[in-house]
């Protein structure tokens, strides 16, 4: 009986500690928050990474289906907040392998750690690349 309310607990502590150090490597650094349209015009938020790099903003798309992702298919334009401040931005995809090693390399360098850790939880294998740039003299 000892042993599994030991087994118990360290499933239990295991499972915590792997809940925490998740939640670290996600919200430790930046992390910006996206307003995109979706079909249904409702507006979708999404919290996500972001680097620097060639004057723009570049985010990545995890997959090609993530739902921020969709939206910027149909709305290039949209809103994001970083640092208690609203943007307008632009969208513009780089698909592709070149896109790919272009953000994936931008953010190991941003998020160290970090970005080895979410690897290992989502495969970005099939990532995108997206730069955001500023709307023409718009601010969110």
């Amino acid at each position: 009986m000892k042993r599994r309310r030991l087994a118990l607990w360290l499933a239990v502590g295991l499972i915590v500690a792997f809940g925490a150090v998740t939640w670290v490597a996600l919200e430790s650094q930046e992390v910006i928050v996206l307003r995109t349209v979706q079909a249904d015009a409702e507006i979708r938020i999404t919290r996500v990474w972001l680097a620097e790099a060639e004057g723009a903003l570049w985010l990545e798309a995890a997959t090609p289906e993530r739902g921020w992702y969709l939206d910027l298919q149909a709305q290039r334009r949209f809103e994001l907040e970083r640092g208690g401040e609203r943007l307008c931005v632009i969208a513009s995809a780089e698909p592709g392998p070149e896109g790919h090693e272009k953000i994936r390399s931008l953010l190991r360098q941003r998020y160290g750690w970090a970005d080895r850790w979410v690897a290992l939880l989502q495969d970005t294998s099939q990532s995108i690349a997206v730069r955001l740039d500023p709307c023409e003299g718009a601010r969110g």
